[in-house]
């Protein structure tokens, strides 16, 4: 192996060296102090809109490992590069370390539930990568292996030992900043009989239609958590304050302790676009948010409630859509089991009707009644818009575009949603020929999304296939396309197929 390339290499120990003593050191701390945790979080921060658009949308529910896999590849040229340098000019590596440390732990203090004690990940990482990096480039200059460029000889065997050693202590971080014992604890929890039971909804036999109920595996995760919050069900509090005449704080027992209400609710991101599947459809089940602001006595003026997750991140909902007599919720339940961890383990909002970017937030921990005058939440200063409620989607499941069916009767179908006003009307059409209205699953209330299929005569060609739906107040979903930004999609969804 050439000098150069063992210097590589050995920067790289030194860095995953760093990083491993760094995510050992956060499991102590807090998981989210870990450097790249945080600097990941930091520029989920700062990225403009576009950018986590494109995110979203190009890899789904894998964006998070998308922006961890390409932080941990540029640590590792940027480590390999100061190798290289570091082995004519010692002070680089140490200074890139220095750098490097400072910015970890800089990125870890500006987190919302951060302490002073969240620095200390990134500068022990820091140190114990520069006390590796005097180990590994400590020989002499090597002027015969290299006459071109003389710099100190790689000490070969330390850069093995060091990288296995990383490994190791890594492993061994990431296992004790895990969610083992979230998981025990969930598993542990035994939730109450509702008090109260909405209908339960029933679907279309349709092959390749979206299930009505969405299993908690396959329902959409879209949020800004590079590292689950960890609250554990012991130690949970749920805080009301703000502008309210009684302040409360309820444990997670005393939520389950209270009459809970069951009831299928239809949620989406505002990041969904025209034909997405960022939506999903769950029995939710919790304590009926208006009982609880009741009982705090909002004061005059508090037309906002500002929720906050366990990890900081705060969204913004209209305090009438909190106490009109929707079915607000602060969940503990999904679909017959307590939580999902990444669904807001132990308990999240919901409120119908609303995107879930200014009503549903995870991990929940405070209530605060204010006003929009006083506050912005985390996407509205980012420019997206205070209010925002879900516009009528409608969507083809089935069949998939591009795909070649058969001439003659052909199922098409899908869901449509437009929570708080519901589904009347489902239309298809083809090739911009006459609408033809679809059969609709039964209706069970306004906040879930229905089903829907139509029999289409397919004649052989290339077509293609449209679909619109008319909510409750009799509005036409909309032609006009407009990307999410700043409130929501619209448009109709439409695929192209061969018949033959």
């Amino acid at each position: 192996m050439r000098p150069t390339t063992a210097a590589a290499f050995a920067g790289i120990a030194c860095a995953a060296v760093a990083v491993a003593t760094a995510q050992l050191a956060a499991a102590a701390v807090a998981p989210g102090s870990a450097p790249i945790a945080a600097i990941g979080a930091a520029v989920v921060d700062a990225v403009p809109e576009p950018v986590k658009e494109f995110a979203i949308r190009t890899f789904g529910a894998n964006d998070k490992l998308v922006l961890l896999a390409g932080i941990g590849a540029t640590l590792a040229v940027l480590a390999a590069v100061t190798g290289v340098v570091a082995r004519r000019r010692l002070w680089v590596g140490y200074a890139v370390l220095a750098l490097l440390g400072g910015a970890g732990a800089a990125a870890a203090l500006t987190r919302p539930a951060a302490s002073l004690t969240w620095a200390v990940p990134s500068l022990a990482g820091a140190a114990c990568g520069a006390v590796v990096l005097a180990l590994l480039l400590r020989g002499r200059p090597d002027r015969a292996a290299d006459p071109a460029a003389p710099g100190r000889s790689v000490d070969r065997r330390g850069v093995l030992i060091a990288l296995a050693g990383a490994g190791v202590a890594g492993a061994a971080g990431w296992r004790l900043g895990g969610t083992s014992d979230l998981e025990d604890a969930r598993s542990a929890v035994a939730l109450p009989e509702p008090a109260s039971t909405g209908p339960a909804g029933t679907g279309l036999d349709v092959e390749g239609i979206t299930p009505y109920l969405t299993r908690n595996a396959d329902f959409y995760r879209v949020d800004t958590a590079l590292v689950l919050p960890r609250v554990l069900p012991e130690d949970y509090r749920l805080r009301i304050t703000g502008r309210v005449a009684n302040p409360m704080e309820l444990t997670y027992q005393d939520l389950l302790d209270r009459d809970l209400a069951e009831r299928e609710i239809t949620i989406s991101c505002v990041s969904n676009e025209v034909g997405g599947t960022l939506a999903g459809n769950a029995r939710w089940l919790g304590v009926p948010l208006g009982e609880l602001l009741a009982e705090a006595g909002p004061e005059p003026g508090a037309d906002q409630v500002v929720s906050r997750s366990a990890d900081g991140w705060t969204a913004g909902t209209p305090t009438a859509a909190c106490t009109d007599g929707r079915d607000a919720l602060v969940a503990v339940g999904m679909n017959g089991e307590p939580l999902p961890l990444e669904h807001g383990f132990p308990v999240r909002m919901i409120v119908p009707g609303l995107y879930g970017y200014v009503s549903a937030t995870k991990w929940l921990t405070e209530i605060e009644l204010s006003s929009f005058d006083d506050f912005d939440a985390y996407w509205v200063r980012r420019d997206w818009k205070a209010e925002a409620p879900i516009k009528t989607f409608s969507r083809i499941d089935t069949p998939k575009p591009l795909k070649t069916v058969p001439a003659g009767p052909t199922a098409v179908a899908g869901v449509a949603w437009a929570q708080q006003r519901g589904i009347a009307r489902v239309e298809v059409r083809v090739d911009e020929g006459p609408w033809n209205e679809a059969e609709l699953a039964p209706v069970i209330g306004n906040d879930t999304w229905r089903q829907w299929k139509w029999t289409w005569e397919a004649e052989p060609g290339r077509r293609k296939l449209e679909v619109r739906a008319t909510d409750g107040d009799g509005a036409v979903q909309t032609e006009e396309r407009v990307t999410p930004f700043p409130d929501g999609a619209t448009g109709w969804h439409s695929i192209v197929l061969n018949a033959e």
